[in-house]
């Protein structure tokens, strides 16, 4: 359990992770750190109270939704409490002494492997291997003294581990960010709240999503988002994401939320919460 009235965050990865760089920026440094192997497992431990916190990435500007946690979002009881947008620096890391005419093996996230692909491209006679974490491919590589290996990660990584940096910025669009989403265990509204998420299911019939998103065009609501998952056991049928402007204090909100709730066969709130505004 976490000591009284420290501020625990859970993260996907090992340490020098892009999370861990994300949850430093949100909450700053005074913080404990739980990594944790898979994103289930981060989950898991803020609904088990060995976390208080959990930062989670949900999208990519190149590489597109992090559908699993979409789903996880859905399954756990936890609530969205803030966002933060991440630029993403990948950097090819390696033992002291390497090169990059040594380099046969690459090491990464699936995610991190295809933000890269037009420049790994590049490199001769590499083998392309993806990994579940980026910081834990250049703790791998360490550990296991691969020393014909290299690893896509975050200048942090290389530092937490003691690793050189062959090559800075080998991502291919330099406009690379990272959304993450911040969730803790609480029905609480944070201050500030002015953007809302939730998940909704429609009757597979004419006009049903239509319908359910005029709940908000009535209102002049902003929608910023909106992303389909497969319903399980339920095939061609689906959940709806939304992201849209406002939150539960304000009137047309409730009435939107109150509009879509005669409509939609399922509906959760799963957080409002600050935008995350700043210049990218």
């Amino acid at each position: 359990m976490p000591r009284r009235n420290s501020l625990r965050v859970a993260f996907q990865g090992e340490r020098g992770a892009y999370s861990e760089i994300a949850a430093r920026l949100f909450f700053g440094k005074a913080i404990e750190l739980l990594p944790c192997e898979s994103f289930d497992l981060v989950f898991k431990s803020v609904e088990g109270q060995k976390a208080r916190s959990a930062i989670v990435p949900i999208e990519n500007s190149q590489a597109g939704c992090i559908h699993q946690n979409y789903d996880l979002l859905l399954k756990h009881r936890l609530r969205i409490v803030g966002e933060l947008n991440l630029r993403v620096e990948h950097s090819l890391i390696a033992h002291p002494g390497a090169t990059l005419k040594s380099i046969r093996r690459v090491f990464s996230h699936p995610q991190a492997l295809m933000q890269c692909q037009g420049n790994t491209a590049k490199l001769k006679d590499v083998k392309i291997i993806p990994a579940y974490d980026t910081a834990g491919s250049v703790k791998k590589i360490k550990e296991d003294k691969l020393l014909d290996a290299a690893a896509i990660a975050s200048e942090l990584a290389a530092k937490t581990y003691g690793m050189k940096i062959l090559k800075r910025q080998i991502q291919d669009n330099p406009e690379n960010f990272t959304r993450f989403l911040v969730l803790r265990k609480t029905v609480l509204l944070p201050a500030g709240a002015n953007k809302t998420s939730l998940v909704f299911s429609v009757k597979n019939v004419p006009g049903a999503l239509f319908r359910s998103l005029s709940a908000f065009a009535l209102r002049d609501i902003d929608l910023y988002k909106i992303e389909s998952r497969p319903l399980h056991g339920k095939p061609w049928e689906y959940f709806f994401y939304i992201d849209f402007a406002g939150s539960p204090k304000d009137r047309n909100c409730r009435n939107a939320l109150a509009h879509l709730g005669e409509i939609a066969s399922f509906m959760k709130v799963l957080g409002s919460y600050p935008r995350d505004s700043r210049q990218l």
